[in-house]
């Protein structure tokens, strides 16, 4: 048995990648029967849905390059090599959105993107360009470093056929997602392929339910012997068979009897599982249901704070995988001091207009935000300086705790002057406290 113990290998187990710790999950058949990769797991809706949602939403934030200045404060330096990249066009091809969407579309299915980091012999990145996934492999040499090789395929490099690329890890920019060892992340569409497959399963159930003119199968009874049963057989299928015959009236001869068998899709809670799949799919992916088209458990009051978990806990590990990984592989143990990378989730975590117009209003009044700052994130043009859009204002009814004592004190002796016998008054203008005048005795309203 020792001989075939390596030929005979389970694709479902994994596979020990690198000298360490770091396994592959393959695509394969599932437990319904059903085989289960990357392209045929896109062809479920819930799928397909929960990864256009969270790619376009990857791809849609603003992606800026910013540096730390002299003042603690930061600003986008729109100067540096790399923020055109991120921000506008990573290579020629294609532009940034594309370029994100891709590689996100790409770390939801396989688990992993990969983009090949091109730069100037400066050491400068002046290119990146997308990988596919399941034509990567991350391998150790005989001294533990690690090291990726990339098959190219014929669309890729006519001219280079099979060929097998070995790459460095300083060019290659690796985004990994969950994984056991932090080198390799594991495919959400492997590690659930029986969750998919079942779903798969329930979607071709009834789309053969419905092509057989949505009615369950039958046996057709003669009261004696037939002489071509499967003349008869061809005959029905042909005539009552398919959607588009569902709903004729058949006519029986010599005594037939048609019965029916088999139970109904109700019966065998059809609808029910389906639409439990794709919960179970949305669950997969942490998309709130209501995303991907179930609004059941949905309603006005809750679903803003449905869409903020969203951003909170579904988006923000993602964008902080991407975030890392950039200024890991792209920035130089120099520039990592000075520079940092940020998406920006603001616009997704704002509220409705009124919302908004009241959390502008405290903070311009409380001098956290100018009349400008606040401009900027409404997308107006700003207000010139001289005409007052970058003051900060505070109300000044308000006065430190421990000078709460001390503006007592001076209200007492406001518009007076302190003698020896007391106090007198002044022709001070400075009035810091005025005694409102008492109303006199059985004065009326409007008196």
């Amino acid at each position: 048995m020792g001989l075939f113990t390596g030929i005979f290998r389970s694709r479902d187990k994994p596979q020990n990648r690198t000298a360490g710790s770091s396994y592959s999950f393959f695509f394969g058949g599932s437990s319904s029967g059903k085989n289960v990769n990357e392209m045929s797991a896109m062809q479920m809706t819930a799928v397909y849905s929960c990864v256009r949602i969270l790619a376009e939403a990857v791809a849609g934030l603003p992606l800026h390059l910013y540096r730390y200045t002299d003042g603690g404060g930061k600003e986008k330096a729109v100067d540096h090599s790399l923020y055109i990249l991120l921000h506008d066009e990573p290579n020629p091809e294609m532009s940034s959105f594309v370029f994100r969407e891709t590689l996100m579309t790409h770390l939801l299915l396989w688990g992993n993107a990969y983009a090949q980091i091109i730069r100037n012999g400066k050491g400068e990145v002046i290119g990146l360009y997308p990988l596919m996934p399941n034509r990567m492999s991350v391998e150790r040499d005989s001294s533990g470093r690690l090291y990726y090789s990339y098959t190219r395929s014929n669309d890729e490099a006519p001219t280079m056929k099979g060929t097998t690329v070995t790459l460095r890890p300083s060019d290659v920019l690796h985004i990994p997602g969950l994984g056991f060892d932090g080198l390799v992340g594991y495919s959400p569409i492997a590690m659930a392929k029986n969750a998919i497959g079942m779903a798969m399963a329930c979607e071709e159930y009834g789309a053969k339910f419905f092509a057989n003119g949505a009615a369950p199968g039958g046996v057709l009874e003669h009261p004696g012997t037939i002489k071509d049963p499967a003349r008869v057989r061809e005959s029905w299928q042909t005539t009552f068979g398919g959607s588009g015959n569902s709903n004729k009236i058949a006519v029986l001869e010599e005594g037939m009897k048609y019965t029916p068998i088999g139970i109904s899709p109700e019966q065998a809670q059809f609808l029910e599982t389906r639409k439990f799949q794709i919960n179970e799919i949305a669950r997969i992916f942490r998309v709130p249901p209501h995303m991907v088209g179930d609004l059941e458990k949905s309603s006005f009051s809750n679903i803003e704070q449905q869409s903020l978990e969203f951003v909170k806990y579904t988006l923000d590990p993602w964008v902080v995988r991407w975030e890392q990984s950039i200024t890991r592989s792209l920035l130089s143990q120099d520039e990592k001091a000075g520079y940092f990378v940020k998406f920006n989730l603001e616009g997704l975590l704002r509220g409705d207009y009124q919302s908004r117009m009241n959390g502008y209003a405290i903070a311009r009044q409380n001098g956290w935000m100018s009349a400008n700052d606040i401009r900027e994130l409404e997308n107006l043009d700003r207000i010139p300086e001289e005409d007052g859009g970058d003051l900060y204002l505070i109300n000044g009814n308000m006065l430190p705790l421990k000078n709460a004592g001390a503006f007592a004190d001076t209200t007492t002796s406001a518009g007076k002057e302190e003698t020896e016998d007391g106090y007198k008054e002044t022709d001070s203008e400075e009035v810091l406290a005025v005694e409102k005048p008492k109303r006199r005795a059985g004065s009326g309203k409007g008196a």
